[in-house]
This record gives structure tokens, sequence and C-alpha cells, in this order.
């Protein structure tokens, strides 16, 4: 099984995903909550959120320093060893340069399968990467989910390539 997906086609830039290392990337989305507990807020307003309470804190209790190796957020080894998670396709997609005469996002598989989804749509799809703490190794390396976990039971399976055009 190759572990490696290249984004090619109508991009600035050919990419290649590695799923095997995603497990580190602060992007990931823990599966067995997301599509339960999805959050409504939007980016920006977690944002600002986010921001005021900092500013908040900044007034009551002055200034922070930098985190140190002491202070620096420590990974959940046991959540990465037995959970389930995924990565959204769209920073990927938006680091490979999509060209403006693109119109669509085709997902090769094996057996010369293909599911084509029009660009928006495609950015929205997760990239479901391990399952249980493992790799995805039958149907492997990556599942396609859509962003409702509709298909979260039968997902797009087997994806050699993303191509652009």
């Amino acid at each position: 099984m190759e572990s490696i997906i290249p984004i090619k086609g109508a991009v600035s830039y050919t990419i290649t995903l590695d799923p095997t290392v995603w497990i580190f990337d602060d992007r990931k989305l823990d599966l067995n909550t997301y599509f339960t507990s999805k959050l409504a807020d939007e980016d920006d307003e977690k944002y600002l959120r986010d921001m005021g309470a900092h500013w908040s804190r900044e007034i009551m209790e002055g200034a922070t320093f930098p985190p140190t190796l002491k202070t620096e957020r420590k990974f959940d080894r046991k959540g990465m060893m037995t959970g389930t998670f995924g990565i959204e396709i769209k920073s990927f997609l938006n680091n490979a340069q999509i060209k403006k005469e693109a119109t669509e996002v085709v997902f090769e598989c094996q057996n010369d399968e293909e599911y084509a989804f029009p660009i928006e749509e495609a950015k929205t799809l997760i990239l479901k990467y391990s399952q249980d703490g493992k790799p995805l190794t039958e149907g492997g390396p990556v599942h396609i989910l859509f962003a409702d976990g509709s298909n979260i039971e039968n997902p797009i399976k087997n994806v050699v390539a993303i191509r652009v055009q």
C-alpha cells in the first residue's frame, strides 16, 4: 500500500500528502466526537472571543512571556494511540493553489474509480487517516468523508491521487 497521495493537475504547486505524519498536526479532528458535537461557531467568532479573553487576562494579570519547554502544550499520547482522526482537505488544496480555470477536484482510486466534486464542495471534505490509533491499512491510506458525516459508514476508499481539473 502506497501512503503518499499527490495533488496534481490544475494547480500551481504539485504537492504530496503523507497521512502517516498527520497524527502530530494541530489541525487534526477527533472523528469520535466531531460529527456529534460539531461547534456552530465560525472561525472569526472564535478568534474574536479568544482575543477578547487574552486582552482581558492581560489587563487583569499583566503580560505573559512566551511558552517555555515546561509550559508548552503536551501531546495526549494515550489519545493518539487510541483515537480516530481526520483532517480537512481545504488547507492542502489552498497550499497547492488551484488555478482559476479549474472547476472540480477528482479523487482517483484503485481500479480506475473516480469521484468528482466541485471545488467549493471538495474543500469541505475530510481525509480520515486513523482508526482506533492505527493507520488505515484496509482501503487506505485515507478515506474521504463528507463534512456532515453522512457517508461515515461508507466512505470513499483506496484514494491514490487527487487531481484538480
